[in-house]
C-alpha cells in the first residue's frame, strides 16, 4: 500500500565548501540545462577528444577524485571553448534544437529537422561535424536520415 506525502523541498543549497587545491586551477563553470549540453554533447565530444581521453586514462590510474582535478578542469575548458563558438556562429540554430529537446522529453528523433540545421550550420562555420559512435561503417547516420525506420527494441 502506498501512501501519498506532500512534497517537501529545501532552501539549502548543496555546495560543497570545500576549497580546491591550490595546486588546480580555476575554472569557470559551464552553467548550461541538459537540454543544451545533449543538443552540443556529440560536438563537444569530438572538439575535446584528446582533453577526454587524458581524463579517462587518468580515472583508469586511480579513482580518487582529485587525482583527476587538473585533466577534468581542461575537458571543462574545451567545453566552454566550444560553446562560446557555438553561441557565436550558430546561436540561433543551437537555440532551436535545444528548446526542442527540452520541450519534446530530450529525444532526438523528434528534433531531427533542427539537428539537421544545428549539424550544417557547425559543419560549416566550425568544421565539425557529428559522429555518433558505435554506427555502421558506410552508413549514412542517423540524424542525416530523412525517413528513419524505426525498429522496436529486441528482446
Amino acid at each position: 500500500m502506498t501512501a501519498t506525502r506532500d512534497p517537501v523541498f529545501t532552501s539549502t543549497k548543496f555546495v560543497d565548501p570545500t576549497p580546491a587545491p591550490k595546486s588546480v586551477p580555476p575554472v569557470e563553470e559551464i552553467g548550461l540545462t541538459s537540454a543544451p549540453l545533449k543538443s552540443a554533447s556529440f560536438f563537444i565530444g569530438q572538439y575535446c577528444k584528446d582533453y577526454n581521453a587524458d581524463f579517462m586514462l587518468c580515472k583508469n590510474e586511480n579513482n580518487d577524485p582529485e587525482h583527476c582535478l587538473k585533466e577534468g578542469r581542461k575537458v571543462t575548458r574545451c567545453a566552454l571553448d566550444l560553446i562560446k563558438k557555438l553561441r557565436e556562429n550558430c546561436d540561433a540554430e543551437f537555440e532551436k534544437h535545444w528548446k526542442c529537446l527540452d520541450v519534446k522529453n530530450q529525444d532526438y528523433y523528434q528534433c531531427r529537422k533542427e539537428e539537421r540545421q544545428f549539424n550544417s550550420c557547425v559543419f560549416e562555420k566550425l568544421g565539425l561535424q557529428k559522429n555518433i559512435p558505435g554506427s555502421p561503417e558506410g552508413q549514412p547516420q542517423i540524424n542525416e536520415k530523412r525517413n528513419p525506420i524505426m525498429k522496436p527494441h529486441q528482446k
